[in-house]
């Protein structure tokens, strides 16, 4: 695969136009999100070569098939890294989904396994639970891809990226969600033919009615829907009930006509369902359970031997100290130490240093933090007082963000890193 990818010429007009259809104003919008420059998001939006991992990410990010847009002619260029490393594990950046043919990914025996086993039954819904930057987007993917190789149609919406004005209120989303599983299933739009049942029975009901008469019956093989990050729903209280009402709906009806048993689900999702629900309503209690764990240390070593790291338990126990099992923060600390940029022990003696290889993370954090007080002032407390008088959203809010640890009715730090960087 070459190193560097553009976007054909026939698809420019295309890519800029999915930049505000998936919300993004300006390319910095979207350059925050993904944590790449702007220069990058500018190259790619005029047919510019861009690094191979950074276009896979901006066509996710907009909602596009990377493989139908790309011109992979581009002659390949030399990959910078430790002369030591064969060329078949070449460096790679730990930065968002980890690609399907990485060899740096981590699999959590047996997760998967259960994962690719269930999305096989009709009607299955599996739902996967973990704080930011944990995998989540990456197992789906794999999910994904599973079973597409069994031949089914599959559509993937992250609810993150999804433009704030459809979150005005349950029609609206609704109309969305139906608009965007046909646009990605590349056949024509009729909700209007259907919507007229909404104003007699409910968005719900015609959404529903979409689905069983139209979408469902016009695609060929069952239909695999993953739902990324659909936490972003709690923050709508009138939409949030319709919507995983609806899915429950949706999933149930798999258990008793064929039509529906061709409809898979995966609900991913960053943090506890702390959103009230009725018992019977809710997706959040039924289908497959997946919750991922942070890496061992059998994984951590592992992972270090496929960066070509001569390491022991001694290196492994000493990360552990710093970052616990956090993967995004194992994968970053092995690729600057194979990279020949910095040793282990340099990374410990400057850990919140401003140059440190954690900076950008941090101030991402930080400003995260610094956006929502109330949870920046109960980090504080949990830090400097360990504090855990908090309410369950704010608890569920800082776990979600990958910050802080439960256990009871306990709250921890996350990790040693984030308390020293925290700590007044």
């Amino acid at each position: 695969m070459p190193r560097s990818v553009q976007v054909r010429s026939e698809f420019i007009s295309k890519v800029k136009s999915a930049l505000p259809r998936n919300g993004y104003i300006r390319q910095t919008d979207l350059a925050e999100y993904l944590q790449i420059s702007q220069s990058t998001i500018s190259s790619f939006l005029n047919g510019k070569p861009v690094d191979y991992l950074n276009f896979r990410e901006i066509c996710r990010a907009l909602s596009l098939e990377w493989q139908d847009i790309a011109d992979l002619m581009l002659e390949t260029s030399p990959v910078i890294s430790n002369p030591e490393i064969s060329s078949s594990n070449s460096l790679e950046h730990p930065s968002g989904l980890v690609p399907l043919d990485s060899p740096f990914y981590v699999g959590r025996s047996p997760i998967e396994e259960r994962c690719y086993q269930q999305i096989n039954q009709p009607g299955t819904l599996i739902r996967i639970k973990a704080p930011r930057q944990m995998g989540k987007s990456s197992l789906l993917a794999r999910i994904i891809d599973k079973s597409q190789s069994q031949k089914d149609r599959t559509v993937t919406l992250d609810f993150q990226l999804a433009a704030q004005q459809i979150f005005v209120n349950s029609d609206k989303f609704l109309r969305w969600f139906c608009a965007s599983i046909g646009l990605a299933l590349n056949i024509p739009n009729k909700i209007n033919e259907y919507w007229d049942l909404a104003e007699i029975v409910g968005s719900s009901m015609a959404c529903k009615a979409y689905f069983e008469e139209y979408l469902l019956p016009t695609i060929d093989n069952p239909l695999t829907l993953g739902l990324d990050e659909v936490d972003k729903v709690f923050e709508y209280p009138e939409i949030y009930r319709d919507f995983f009402g609806l899915l429950r709906a949706l999933h149930e009806e798999g258990k008793r006509r064929e039509i529906w048993k061709r409809l898979r689900l995966i609900i991913v999702h960053s943090t506890e369902v702390y959103v009230p629900l009725d018992i019977n309503q809710s997706p959040f209690n039924v289908g497959l359970s997946i919750e991922l764990p942070e890496f061992n240390s059998n994984q951590i070593l592992d992972l270090a031997q496929r960066h070509q790291l001569d390491w022991n338990n001694t290196e492994v126990e000493k990360i552990i100290n710093l970052v616990g099992g956090h993967p995004f923060l194992i994968r970053l600390t092995l690729y600057h130490i194979a990279s020949g940029n910095i040793t282990l022990n340099q990374i410990l003696e400057n850990v919140t240093n401003p140059k440190s290889i954690y900076a950008e993370h941090l101030r991402r954090q930080s400003l995260i933090l610094t956006q929502q007080p109330e949870l920046a002032a109960a980090m504080k407390d949990i830090v400097n007082n360990n504090n855990t008088e908090l309410s369950t959203v704010t608890k569920f809010k800082l776990q979600s963000m990958g910050l802080v640890k439960l256990q009871g009715d306990s709250v921890f730090p996350r990790c040693n890193l984030y308390r020293q960087f925290l700590r007044i």
